[in-house]
């Protein structure tokens, strides 16, 4: 209904005048009566055959939210149970020589009849885009705001100025039509710049100024107060994504966690998680989820600054291997009754001895932190190849650049790490030394774009002499 309108549906949901540049929402003013015609079916049985074939010679009312078969207008019929199937509007009635011989025939040996019928044309029938072409004036008709994005029961706007007058009447079509949302917000600053924490300023258009919501992503379930963390659905994905690379028993160290999308499936799947969030409310909502999702055993949470936390995670993690810390995996149960010998005991999972990924999930700047890497595993060669078969970790650090069709972008990400870190990486493959990976993850703006750069961390700065504690 959203895509190419026919002109029956235009007619049909034709715009009230009244409606126009409206700053409050009147729904009476979407209710309209329009008079067509109907085909009156001798018996119910034949509703099902006259539907299909009508469908086809494309006599039928095929309007969304409308359904065809209907109570016959006549009440005594009505009374006795039998149905008319509504016809377009368009249908030249007094001109029976105009339409389909399925339409004549069953008209002619009596199985139909065609007769007077009223449409009803109810709000609820209306779409959004309906609605808003009606109340909006008709310059602002080219970019309505469609698109938004949710955390649980509450939409989340980011209104052009130009929209505003109209902002309350907007918020109130969305909550009508969309059932799951029951408050509409709209953000008043930018979020990553005004505020460290990525959390925005925000105004509430419709619904109760209520934050706290639910969302569920990968199979977990999280709390989160939207007005103090940050959260945005539309990067379900790119956590799947990365999650996807992580192995059961290795280490993540996630140095920007949030409330957990990448530490609680990672944990799910048997991956030890290093989670660390800066804002305390983040933290807090992070150490829920952990306990709500039942990865205690494989997720630790962390409230550092990531500077620091970057410089220690490291030796943390190898502490915790020195000490023989493992994750204790209880059995699936097993009757009581079954002989204590058969019974299996809980499996001991190991904490390795090195991280296998950093993930820096903050774009708006998360490659200034690389320089902190130089120097983590100083003098701890030996934990890795060629003395062992473990390779130092990857690194996944999320950036905005340009948005461009050359190679302009990648250019860019590779002088920025090198700025960092002071090794040249070249755009590539990720398990390639010298090269990094770099993914485009979605715009965020006409001529903005996220990305993903993965890179195996260079020896030169993993071994370097460790830098001062500053920043």
């Amino acid at each position: 209904m959203e895509g190419k309108r026919s002109e029956l549906e235009m007619n049909l949901f034709r715009a009230p005048a009244a409606a126009r540049a409206a700053k409050s929402l009147d729904r009476a003013l979407f209710s309209r009566t329009l008079p067509t015609f109907a085909a009156s079916v001798r018996e119910n049985k034949l509703i099902s055959k006259y539907r299909k074939q009508l469908e086809r010679t494309k006599e039928v009312l095929d309007v969304d939210k409308l359904d065809p078969i209907a109570a016959d207008p006549d009440e005594v019929l009505a009374g006795q149970g039998r149905k008319c199937l509504i016809l377009r509007p368009d249908l030249k009635i007094s001109a029976p020589e105009t339409w389909s011989p399925v339409l004549q025939e069953a008209t002619k040996i009596g199985d139909l009849k065609i007769v007077p019928f009223d449409i009803e044309i109810e709000y609820e029938l209306w779409s959004y885009l309906d609605v808003m072409r009606s109340i909006l004036p008709e310059e602002l008709h080219g970019e309505i705001p469609v698109g938004f994005n949710t955390a649980g029961h509450v939409a989340h706007l980011n209104l052009r100025e130009k929209y505003h007058p109209y902002r309350h009447v907007i918020a109130e079509v969305i909550l009508d039509k969309n059932p799951g949302i029951r408050t509409v917000i709209n953000k008043t600053d930018d979020v990553g710049t005004e505020n460290e924490y990525r959390t925005f300023s925000y105004e509430v258009l419709a619904g109760p100024d209520d934050m706290l919501v639910e969302v569920s992503e990968a199979g977990c379930v999280f709390g989160l107060d939207y007005s103090k963390v940050y959260w945005n659905t539309k990067l379900g994905t790119e956590h799947q994504r990365i999650c996807a690379m992580f192995q059961p028993g290795e280490v993540v160290a996630d140095v920007m966690a949030g409330i957990g999308p990448f530490a609680a499936p990672a944990g799910k799947k048997g991956v030890f998680v290093w989670a660390n969030d800066k804002n305390p409310e983040s933290f807090k909502h992070l150490g829920e989820n952990i306990k709500r999702n039942k990865v205690t055993e494989f997720v630790k949470p962390f409230n550092d600054d990531g500077h620091d936390f970057i410089k220690r995670a490291a030796d943390l993690v190898l502490q915790a291997s020195q000490r023989g810390d493992c994750a204790i995996i209880k059995p699936v149960k097993v009757s009581r009754s079954a002989p204590p010998a058969k019974r299996p005991e809980p499996v001991r999972v190991p904490v390795p001895p090195t991280v296998s990924h950093f993930v820096m999930n903050l774009p708006a700047s998360a490659l200034e932190f690389l320089h902190n890497f130089k120097g983590i595993y100083h003098g701890q060669e030996e934990l890795f190849t060629p003395h062992t078969g473990t390779r130092l970790p990857l690194i996944h650090a999320h950036c905005f650049a340009v948005k461009a069709d050359d190679a302009t972008p990648l250019e860019d990400i590779c002088q920025r790490i090198y700025n960092e870190i002071g090794v040249r990486l070249k755009p590539g493959s990720a398990e390639v030394d010298g090269e990094v990976a770099i993914h485009e993850v979605r715009d965020v703006a006409p001529a903005k774009r996220m990305f993903c750069a993965s890179f195996r961390l260079p020896p030169e700065v993993a071994f370097s002499p460790r830098a001062g504690q500053g920043n």
